[in-house]
């Protein structure tokens, strides 16, 4: 049996679900599954349409970026998960998209405000935006690049708390301790900028949510004393 089927199962169930989730149109967003002990991740195959996946055509890749199992090119954010892994070495999937409301707020290089308690339901912060990138690095690893700017921006943030960040002028990453779960804060980030932007919208001198609000909805589902759910 295949060792890495597994993970391949995983990205490739993941990656069907991006389009149903209204996250990515045509080919515009890719999901990876970690296996932490082989140290390799499955990722979706560069330019394939999530209506021609496969397990069998997800790419697995290690941590140096060789590919050691699959015959098509990985996707060509493959090294921007490569250093996520290498730097948030606990999580166990990543996904990037192009979600419409979440891509808007990273094309204005603008981090999004916790405006309420459904953005506090799962995180008690703005959600982060990058620095744009400088010509050399954009020249540079491209993809790598992207990787780095996201590990920089969460020198002062635990990656454990925010699990997503805005990549400037590009779009959306998010991960979690499995595939899964990144791809659930991937749905929960775009509804989230979509409803930060509405409220905008609404009313563009829009207040910050008080703090005892965000600390009751965020610890209420997080830490020791939560209480919601079963």
């Amino acid at each position: 049996m295949n060792p890495f089927k597994s993970i391949k199962e995983q990205a490739f169930e993941c990656n069907r679900q991006i389009p149903e989730l209204g996250l990515a149109i045509y080919t515009f967003g890719n999901v990876s599954a970690y296996d932490s002990g082989r140290g390799v991740f499955a990722i979706k195959p560069s330019g394939v349409a999530y209506t021609d996946l496969t397990p069998d055509l997800m790419v697995v890749v290690d941590l140096n970026g060789k590919v050691v199992d699959g015959t098509l090119n990985p996707s060509s954010d493959t090294d921007t998960h490569v250093v996520l892994y290498k730097c948030f070495s606990d999580i166990g999937g990543v996904v990037h998209t192009h979600s419409t409301y979440a891509t808007a707020w990273a094309q204005a290089q603008r981090q999004i405000p916790i405006y309420g308690t459904t953005h506090a339901d799962h995180l008690a912060s703005d959600i982060p935006c990058t620095k744009m990138m400088s010509d050399e690095m954009i020249s540079g690893d491209y993809e790598t690049e992207t990787g780095n700017q996201i590990v920089e921006s969460f020198k002062s943030i635990s990656h454990q708390e925010v699990e997503m960040v805005l990549a400037a002028c590009h779009g959306p990453f998010t991960w979690g301790k499995t595939a899964e779960k990144a791809l659930y804060n991937s749905a929960v980030l775009e509804e989230v900028a979509r409803m930060a932007f509405l409220t905008e919208m609404i009313e563009a001198d829009a207040s910050r949510l008080k703090q005892t609000l965000i600390d009751k909805h965020y610890r209420r589902k997080h830490g020791e004393g939560a209480y919601y759910g079963q």
